[in-house]
């Protein structure tokens, strides 16, 4: 259970507007001449910009962005018209041109916190943090008692690693205000995202069931793993019970698997698991995995698997991750030396945290060859010419999530036998 924030883009709607109307003529009187000389009743464009709105959040984002054109062919120089449609020229992707609306009507009103706001947005969503940073101070400037103008900086400062000054402003939201759980899952956030501590909490617990079927009338297989996790003020450490039924013959094993801090940046996962003295699980397993940032959103890794059955076979594996905005990608390359003249795995994953914590998010994946990663990284093979994943996690409430999961896996250990797998997890947080 891995908690994390996202950026503002999915906690809003980019269209948003914070004040009760749209200040149109008044609050923008001195931003063009040709304002002072508008006769048009405000009531009149205020209702054929809230229609327009209206069309874009309904996804017919480009008729909107020639409703607001034309628009502003009548009313040249409207802030709120060029803060609309740069809005919407954003969430359409179309980051120049919304840049250009936006830089127009903070040039010429420079104390409108609602555009330095939009601009941040754009320049996070386009991959830019610390011009984020800068307009977002904008709106901190503008607008010191709202939370939400901390919290959209913070995830800026965030994005580049400046994880002081994040916590600072995370903090500072919270002094003002602030939705209390949204804080704890940011401040989460500032932690390395996958040594699954609590965020605040500090117990976890998951019951996860796993069902493979095969192609070909093989008999099924269920695996079933309890775990119970303590989240210390660093690390974790969490005891798991699992039960395997694989072709008629059952299973019991037991494991201790915990994250550590090292040194800056850096993170272990350790892992201990003993089972039957024979079976279809392994006696003994022990797994270390070290976890190390770099650069801005990197995250580099070295394994080393050691699973006894009736021999003892190691698997040696590097990886890749990348943390950009609401998403997270990761590329692992294993190992197996001593199967004919070498295996080696592929696993790659793709995930986007679509709720703003590492709770909630949408998980695909795509591996073959022979890997350990039965649970961690996608789908819950261990020897396939070609497999597939996709999950979801939500968490219905602060305490309470699942997590859903399918996989198919194409040409498994036994020639011409294929793999569909289903699973579901429970988790608790107190």
């Amino acid at each position: 259970m891995k908690r994390m924030h996202l950026p503002v883009a999915a906690q809003r709607h980019p269209l948003r507007t914070r004040h009760a109307g749209w200040p149109l003529l008044l609050a923008l009187a001195a931003f063009s001449p040709c304002l002072q000389a508008q006769t048009a009743a405000p009531d009149a464009l205020t209702t054929q910009m809230v229609q327009i709105r209206q069309l874009a959040t309904s996804g017919q984002k480009t008729l909107a962005i020639q409703r607001y054109t034309a628009l502003l062919a009548e009313h040249p120089g409207n802030g709120d018209l060029l803060l609309a449609r740069g809005r919407t020229y954003a969430w359409d992707g179309q980051y120049d041109a919304a840049e250009s609306d936006l830089h127009t009507v903070v040039q010429h009103s420079p104390d409108y916190a609602d555009a330095w706001s939009a601009l941040g947005d754009v320049y996070r969503w386009s991959g830019r943090p610390q011009q984020a940073v800068d307009a977002y101070s904008q709106w901190v400037k503008l607008a010191p008692r709202d939370p939400d103008a901390y919290i959209a900086r913070g995830r800026a400062q965030r994005d580049m690693e400046q994880l002081a000054a994040a916590r600072a402003d995370f903090d500072a939201a919270a002094t003002l205000g602030a939705n209390a759980a949204e804080i704890d899952s940011l401040r989460q956030s500032l932690l390395p995202r996958t040594t699954s501590l609590g965020g605040g909490y500090n117990w976890g617990a998951s019951l996860s069931w796993d069902h493979t079927g095969f192609t070909g009338g093989q008999q099924g297989w269920n695996d079933i793993d309890l775990s119970l996790r303590h989240y210390f003020s660093q690390g974790s450490l969490a005891l798991e019970l699992l039960r395997s039924d694989h072709f008629g013959t059952s299973d019991n094993a037991w494991a201790l698997d915990g994250y550590v801090p090292l040194w800056s940046r850096a993170y272990a996962n350790l892992r201990y698991q003993q089972g039957p003295s024979s079976g279809v699980l392994p006696q003994q397993e022990w797994r270390v995995e070290v976890f190390q940032g770099v650069g801005r959103g990197w995250e580099l890794s070295a394994s080393v698997d050691h699973l006894h059955f009736s021999s003892n076979t190691q698997f040696y594996g590097i990886g890749v991750g990348r943390y950009w905005g609401d998403w997270y990608a990761r590329y692992k390359l294993q190992y197996v030396p001593g199967v004919g003249s070498g295996s080696w795995s592929n696993r790659f994953l793709l995930r986007n945290y679509y709720r703003g914590d590492a709770f909630d998010y949408l998980e695909l994946s795509v591996s073959n060859g022979r890997s350990t990663d039965l649970n961690r990284y996608g789908t819950q093979v261990i020897d396939n010419n070609l497999a597939i994943g996709a999950a979801w996690s939500h968490y219905l409430s602060p305490r309470w999530g699942f997590k859903l999961s399918a996989g198919y896996g194409e040409g498994s250990d036994v020639a011409g036998v294929n793999e569909q797998i289903v699973s579901l997890t429970l988790y608790s947080l107190w």
